[in-house]
């Protein structure tokens, strides 16, 4: 049993000792019901789509991994709610049986209040076990890992709601006070580097000292051929030319399954976007759209099309790891002091590459599949990310709903090409002789 310090070497994501762990283990499980407050009961069931989900289920899941994976491996575990493992299972097929994705928007019951009190019995059973020295060190690996787990559901809620509330013709306002920052218009310069052997990705965890999804490792070189970045991810107003130019009348510019999707959906404009192209809806309403600000919510065929408009192309991942391997980890997140949950122009600008964190996740042209000696986490915890690796694009940089501590230069986001309600924008690459 650990008591309040860590074995000898050990850190947890540099949390050397329990009660800091716990510490943020607290901060995080408030941040979900802070994101959660302006919600309504009904705000709170609503599922869009069949890629969403409602927020009373992000809740009530983020809470039961920390039940399934911590608390009930102790044998003579007590449940609070048995039925709930199945309701509340996401995609651990080797934990159980599992209620249907599509059908989570049916679960009136429990009722949201009901989903509060079994966050807050969850979180008083694992303050006592902290308070009782009874974690054992693969219990603070998996704690950790649930607060990641559950910063990433904090950005779904917020996309899952406002999914929500494009939907409903009344266009509610999630929240009327997030701030605008208009900014200014910054000429796109291009960021030249040679060839080189360089090293990507993290060392394994829990190995490691500093935390890492299981698919961010091994660390490992690659050679990155010549080329050039844009300083800066696409503009609203470029995007918007692109749209002028008949972007989506215009085949040759498109995959094929890209196309598809095009024809098949209708799609003309961004998701969020009116009609006239002056305007999109944001977590704080319908707002002027702004020219000058990263676009966003961009499938991946989008961004391609973009690029091969632009005369450029997408980044490959290893390509954007490099450019961001140095750069400080700063930018418009979810959690900064003057978060807008929207991305926002840049008020300055300096010599080399802008906004690679925060704002928008960035399409790469690279499929997301294993680095070379990959090793999925051991049990059910394997299943997190391995399984994904199909039919898949990677993102990366993280986006303005993302927590600012659950991002890295190695994070590695994915989601199917034709995905749209995420906050994903695009950078440009070429390449250089």
């Amino acid at each position: 049993m650990l008591g309040s310090t860590a074995p000898a070497g050990m850190s947890y994501d540099g949390v050397a000792e329990p009660r800091t762990l716990l510490a943020r283990y607290l901060a995080v499980r408030a941040a979900s019901l802070a994101l959660a407050a302006p919600l309504s009961p009904e705000d709170a069931m609503v599922q869009s789509m069949d890629d969403a989900s409602p927020a009373k289920w992000h809740l009530a899941h983020t809470t039961w991994f920390f039940e399934r994976f911590v608390l009930s491996t102790r044998a003579g575990y007590v449940p609070v709610n048995a039925q709930w493992d199945y309701l509340f299972n996401s995609y651990y097929q080797s934990a159980g049986s599992i209620h249907a994705r599509p059908r989570r928007g049916l679960l009136s019951r429990p009722t949201l209040i009901e989903v509060l009190d079994y966050r807050a019995q969850i979180d008083a059973r694992v303050q006592r076990r902290f308070a009782d020295g009874d974690l054992r060190e693969d219990d603070l690996r998996t704690l950790l890992l649930g607060t990641h787990h559950e910063q990433q559901h904090q950005e779904l809620l917020l996309t899952d709601i406002k999914h929500a509330f494009w939907s409903n013709p009344l266009a509610p306002v999630y929240r009327g006070d997030l701030p605008t920052h208009p900014g200014h218009a910054v000429p796109l310069r291009w960021v030249a580097r040679d060839e080189a052997i360089i090293e990507i990705g993290a060392a394994p965890w829990p190995q490691s000292q500093a935390f890492a999804y299981d698919n961010e490792s091994p660390r490992h070189r690659v050679l990155v051929p010549a080329h050039a970045l844009a300083s800066r991810p696409v503009s609203n107003g470029e995007y918007r030319e692109f749209i002028a130019d008949g972007g989506y009348r215009t085949p040759d510019l498109w995959l094929s399954e890209g196309w598809e999707q095009v024809r098949a959906q209708g799609w003309q404009r961004p998701l969020y976007w009116s009609e006239d192209r002056e305007r999109e809806f944001t977590l704080g309403g319908w707002r002027p759209l702004v020219p000058h600000a990263p676009v966003c919510h961009l499938s991946y065929f989008e961004a391609d099309a973009f690029a091969r408009w632009a005369g450029a192309r997408l980044p490959t991942e290893t390509e954007w790891e490099q450019a961001a391997a140095g750069a400080s980890i700063a930018g418009n997140f979810a959690d900064t002091q003057t978060a807008a949950l929207h991305p926002q122009a840049l008020a300055t600008h300096g010599a080399g590459l802008c906004q690679l964190f925060g704002d928008v996740w960035e399409w790469t042209s690279s499929a997301y599949t294993a680095y070379p000696g990959f090793r999925p986490l051991s049990g059910s915890l394997g299943e997190y990310n391995g399984k994904f690796m199909c039919g898949q694009w990677v993102l990366r940089g993280g986006s303005c709903a993302t927590p600012r501590d659950h991002i890295r230069a190695s994070y590695r986001n994915f989601f199917p090409p034709p995905a749209r309600w995420q906050f994903s924008g695009a950078r440009l690459a070429k390449e250089v002789a």
